[in-house]
């Protein structure tokens, strides 16, 4: 991946295997008197991680009941659904999806969990057409998309 740089960071014990993909939610109250909080807390909230290898250090948690272990991770891409004149692959483009449309069938690939809206992300890969026509008339590709650091 381009520019794909890793992170250590700690997730519940039971939870923690090498390709388990998870999208970061920010820290709980029952977080606020740990003491490595800060080393749990350090992923961007509403970002999509991936597991990479799992480390030995564990430590009690509040929150996870068999503890919290360290854990390498690294933003993972995610598939979703753009104009088709942006579905160039290795291109650079800013995330937008103005469908308001909950009901649509391809919503979900509309607005994924995993990317934030306004920010840029580099297209890895042309997945294919749109599961079902655009309501709004737009010409969509399937895409992945990955983080830009």
């Amino acid at each position: 991946m381009v520019g794909e740089r890793s992170k250590i960071t700690l997730i519940g014990t039971d939870l923690a295997r090498p390709g388990l993909e998870f999208i970061y939610q920010g820290p709980l109250a029952a977080c606020d008197q740990c003491k490595v909080r800060k080393a749990c807390n350090n992923l961007r909230v509403g970002r999509k991680y991936r597991i990479l290898s799992v480390r030995n250090t564990q430590h009690d948690c509040p929150v996870h009941h068999n503890g919290a272990c360290a854990v390498e991770c690294v933003e993972a891409p995610v598939t979703a659904l753009i104009g088709s004149d942006m579905a160039i692959v290795n291109s650079r483009i800013l995330f937008e999806c103005a469908c308001t449309r909950t009901d649509c069938k391809a919503y979900d690939l509309c607005r994924p969990e995993g990317l934030s809206e306004g920010d840029r992300y580099l297209v890895g890969e042309v997945l294919g057409n749109a599961p079902t026509p655009c309501e709004r008339g737009r010409a969509l590709k399937v895409v992945e998309l990955r983080p830009i650091p």
